[in-house]
């Protein structure tokens, strides 16, 4: 875009890489480097092409992260240190709903970007997935498996609404091109924060099982209206009711009901069954990954 992002940022006074993805904008933003006295570096590269599932040579602007961090100097803390890096930008339309699938992903696993530590997103989506990131239960047509598990991974706060007819979008039959909802608004580019929680490793959560938490979730709200006992001896739980009462979840909830807290403790109770050690289960969380990657 024109940039107005970066300019903001560099007239509050703080130190400014930019990312840029389409090399005919490099030497005006490079001129820009020049005359900053270090307060700007410029980068050929494409945010959200960070990591390809690639063998091989990574070709610009593709780049790896470890590759990137070390360009900007800013080393790896642990995961409940402050914040090491902000990210501001604006989300590919285009491939909105899988960039935020990939996103999360790195997140639970401490992949990519997460492997630095607790890097906040400050980022431009539509309307529509901002409806769907903050959903609560009560709310059939925008609570689906991302509601939960960005509200779990990440504090998640509004900082701007902008409509659509600020941005420069591509024409279509003489107006902009805005992408279509039925269902839920979207009038707006939501400038949203995403913040890792600081405590989303504690308990029984960790990088190394949150695949299968992930999946969990993506099964139970695959549907919504069943109920959540029936999911769970479809799985071969024995004591499905008992583990309920034990969690205070009534035994007639349905897997829509439950708030994302509710999920996570359902998982780390799950964890001390046997479950979770079923070879098939392992195998459906393996898919499931490649799908989404």
């Amino acid at each position: 875009g024109p940039g107005i992002l970066t300019r903001t940022l560099l007239n509050a006074g703080v130190r400014v890489v930019a990312l840029e993805s389409n090399s005919a904008f490099l030497p005006n933003l490079q001129s820009l480097e020049n005359s900053l006295d270090g307060q700007l570096k410029v980068i050929y590269c494409d945010f959200f092409r960070l990591d390809p599932l690639v063998t091989g040579t990574v070709k610009p602007p593709a780049m790896c992260s470890d590759k990137l961090f070390e360009t900007i100097g800013v080393a790896a803390v642990p995961w409940r240190a402050d914040v090491p890096v902000k990210v501001f930008g604006i989300l590919p339309q285009r491939k909105e709903r899988n960039t935020l699938w990939r996103l999360l992903f790195a997140l639970y696993e401490c992949s990519s970007i997460y492997r630095y530590g607790r890097i906040e997103l400050n980022i431009f989506i539509s309307e529509k997935e901002y409806k769907v990131l903050t959903a609560k239960p009560g709310d059939a047509r925008a609570y689906q498996a991302l509601s939960v598990l960005w509200q779990v991974g990440c504090e998640i706060q509004l900082l701007h609404k902008e409509p659509w007819s600020s941005f420069v979008t591509n024409l279509k039959n003489g107006g902009l091109a805005v992408p279509k909802s039925t269902w839920l608004p979207n009038d707006h580019l939501c400038l949203v924060r995403l913040t890792p929680q600081q405590n989303l490793f504690t308990g029984g959560l960790k990088p190394t099982n949150s695949s299968t938490f992930i999946f969990l979730v993506k099964q139970c709200l695959a549907k919504p209206k069943s109920r959540l006992a029936d999911k769970l001896n479809s799985w071969s739980l024995d004591s499905s009711g008992k583990l309920l009462t034990e969690l205070e979840i009534p035994k007639s909830a349905a897997t829509r009901n439950l708030y994302p807290e509710d999920y996570r403790r359902l998982f780390e109770a799950l964890q001390n069954s046997s479950v979770f050690t079923e070879t098939w289960f392992h195998d459906e969380v393996l898919e499931s990954i490649r799908n989404i990657n």
